[in-house]
């Protein structure tokens, strides 16, 4: 049984597509048309449609019941299509009985490939244990009856007003203007259950939209002034789509809007004032391309147009490449003169530099040690304004060089996420090398995962870090240009707060691709056991859906509380060889974490699940983009958050390290019907 909704409708809506034993399959052509007559607003797919069956010859008629909730109400409709080219004159009729009642006035004569829907008028179906219906060919007829679905409605009442009208007409119009082919049915925030895809809405009465996801869904044209009219937009995705035209300025009219992502079109023109200058306050969080059609400045006429990148990778690696080019020119000059002093670059940033002594100071004499890496130790050190940081410290026994710690330092200094962890500052006093972080006060993921650790994660802060650790992620890998590949991701390396908020840590030592098959850049093995991408011995290298394995792993850790390499007593298991016998028997209960106690939703459980099996494929080809990861985690996370379980539960996800941005929900004991 598979869940589909009516517009405007307020209850769950089932398709049935199982066969009896007296029932043949009969398949058509897959050209018929659902939209297209008078019944096409119940929306059908065409894969349901398409396909009927019927019985062996006109006098078997085609037979079924329910049981049924005798307190609840229930709906009964119909749905037939003739997919069978029958001969010239011949028409194939029907009549409908339920339970033993005639339930056409009339019988129901069907046209080739011509879809209808017999709908069940009022009273609805009420005071019944089960319900049987009887499809049969009409009288004097020789033809077997068909049926191509049939679906069974609960009434059910909802617990919200349905969204706001203003709301509703705004996202309507973006439907209709884009020809957006997603299934938008029904209402788009209510049931919460249901939720249009791409979609994220308030808990208010009525609902209001805020977030909206349009990403990758081919728009074309301009950006309509009907984005404006969704007030409480907080978040706007229309990236890699093909919309041009300039950035109009009905944009600037959503005031809580804070993320805002145009990569991947061909727009022209400036970028209103109002949205550059939201962006330089840190109250939006902007991303476009590169483009000598998108200018930064009101006005473009009589001067050169400047591009705007964010972030500034592109530019960032031109001026490296520069400056090794002075440096690779001085170096054979003073060869020329017989020096034998060749000096390294000195690393240039808008970052605080920090002398040895100065390090030393912080740290207290390296006094208290609180994590180890490939680099050396991480010390705990203190700045004069008595924040906390973490100081790496480049050991001279280190098997990593100058070359990484520069490459990390620059990368920190032009890469900012809210769920990366921040640079600092940075030491550069001869041997001495060291990078200075913000701290992060609650360890790593690692720590918390651990079978020692007596504060057991909860079930929504493992998915709260989840997403988290997918905004990280994503914005690595589609938010940098040219996208950085972690190469090494694991739990030690996702950094928490005080706050809880995860931040990935160590991307510094990845590599930067131009392209994703850019395979020349280094054949140097990466990764640590147990999250290294399965194809990488044969691709000798890195690329992005090699860290969407590795996250993948991480999500299964979350979910099951155990590490990638279960440890035994003969051998050694992989959780992918542990975890897949499980689903395989749909034991859900032994698969998520024993030390919850069964504190979880089992809907979003098995739906994190299929998550991260879908990023740890074997073969990297089919595994997802860390957008559509990220996309449908938040989708898992709000399903968390807005439906209550048996009890009630207070759910606390942080947004930012600030705590007045904390999103905090109060739930109470709900029951609604699940799909089955």
């Amino acid at each position: 049984m598979l869940p589909f909704r009516y517009p405007n409708d307020t209850y769950d809506r089932y398709w049935h597509s199982s066969l009896k034993d007296d029932w043949i399959e009969i398949a058509s052509s897959s050209t018929i048309n659902t939209a297209s007559n008078s019944d096409g607003a119940y929306g059908l797919p065409a894969e349901v449609m398409k396909t009927a069956a019927k019985t062996q010859n006109a006098s078997i008629p085609l037979k079924d019941y329910f049981t049924l909730n005798p307190l609840l109400k229930y709906y009964c409709y119909f749905h037939f299509a003739e997919v069978e080219k029958l001969e010239p004159g011949q028409q194939r009729e029907l009549t409908i009985s339920l339970d033993g009642q005639r339930y056409l006035t009339e019988s129901l004569i069907l046209d080739y490939l011509n879809p209808h829907t017999i709908v069940q008028d009022n009273p609805p179906i009420t005071g019944e244990s089960s319900l049987h219906f009887s499809i049969n060919a009409a009288q004097g007829t020789h033809l077997p009856p068909i049926l191509n679905a049939y679906e069974i409605f609960e009434w059910v009442e909802l617990p919200n007003e349905p969204t706001a009208t203003e709301d509703v007409q705004a996202i309507m119009e973006i439907k209709t203007r884009y020809n957006v082919t997603r299934n938008w049915q029904g209402d788009p925030c209510v049931p919460s259950e249901y939720l249009w895809d791409g979609l994220n809405c308030t808990n208010d009465n009525p609902p209001r939209i805020i977030t909206l996801n349009l990403s990758s869904s081919k728009l074309t044209g301009d950006i309509t002034t009907s984005f404006s009219k969704l007030e409480l937009l907080q978040s706007l995705d229309l990236s890699f789509n093909n919309l041009t035209g300039p950035l109009p300025q009905v944009l600037e009219q959503l005031p809580n809007l804070n993320t805002l992502d145009l990569r991947g079109n061909k727009f022209t023109g400036s970028i209103p004032e109002v949205l550059l200058e939201h962006f330089r306050n840190g109250k939006l969080d902007l991303r476009v391309d590169a483009r000598p059609d998108l200018c930064l400045y009101n006005s473009c006429k009589g001067k050169k147009k400047k591009e705007f990148v964010i972030p500034v990778l592109a530019s960032f690696i031109t001026a490296v490449s520069i400056l090794l080019f002075i440096v690779s020119a001085l170096a054979i000059y003073r060869r020329k003169r017989g020096s034998a002093t060749v000096t390294k670059p000195s690393i240039k940033s808008k970052n605080r530099q920090y002398s040895y002594s100065e390090v030393v100071k912080i740290t207290n004499n390296f006094k208290n040690i609180i994590g180890q890496g490939g680099f050396g130790n991480v010390y705990l050190g203190k700045l004069k304004d008595e924040i906390q940081v973490a100081v790496k410290f480049l050991s001279p026994s280190s098997k990593q060089g100058y070359k990484e710690f520069r490459a990390e330092a620059q990368l920190l200094m032009v890469v900012h996420h809210r769920n990366l962890v921040t640079l600092v500052g940075y030491c550069d006093d001869g041997e001495n090398k060291a990078l200075v972080y913000e701290y992060m006060a609650n360890g790593n993921l690692q720590q918390h995962l651990s079978v020692t650790n007596p504060n057991v994660l909860t079930w929504n802060e493992r998915l709260c870090i989840a997403v988290d650790a997918a905004h990280g992620l994503e914005y690595l890998h589609n938010g940098c240009k040219p996208p950085i590949i972690h190469r090494d991701l694991k739990p030690s390396n996702i950094l928490l707060n005080e706050y809880m908020q995860a931040k990935i840590a160590d991307f510094g030592l990845s590599r930067a691709f131009t392209t994703e098959s850019d395979f020349h850049v280094s054949t140097r093995p990466a990764g640590t056991w147990g999250y290294v991408d399965p194809e990488i011995p044969t691709a000798r290298n890195s690329n992005k859906k090699s860290d969407v394995y590795s996250f993948g792993i991480i999500l299964l850790e979350l979910i099951t509380g155990r590490p990638a390499i279960i440890r035994g007593p003969m051998r050694n298991n992989h959780i992918l060889d542990w975890v897949n016998p499980l689903i395989e028997r749909a034991d859900i209960q032994n698969i998520v974490d024993p030390r919850l106690e069964g504190e979880f939703s089992t809907h979003s459980a098995w739906k994190i699940v299929e998550i991260a099996m879908s990023c740890a494929l074997p073969v990297a080809i089919q595994r997802p983009d860390m957008s559509q990861v990220l996309t449908e985690l938040k989708e898992c996370l709000a399903l968390v958050l807005t439906r209550g379980r048996n009890q009630r539960m207070t759910t606390e996800c942080r947004t930012s390290s600030m705590p007045h941005n904390t999103f905090h929900v109060e739930l109470e004991s709900e029951i609604a019907p699940i799909a089955r």
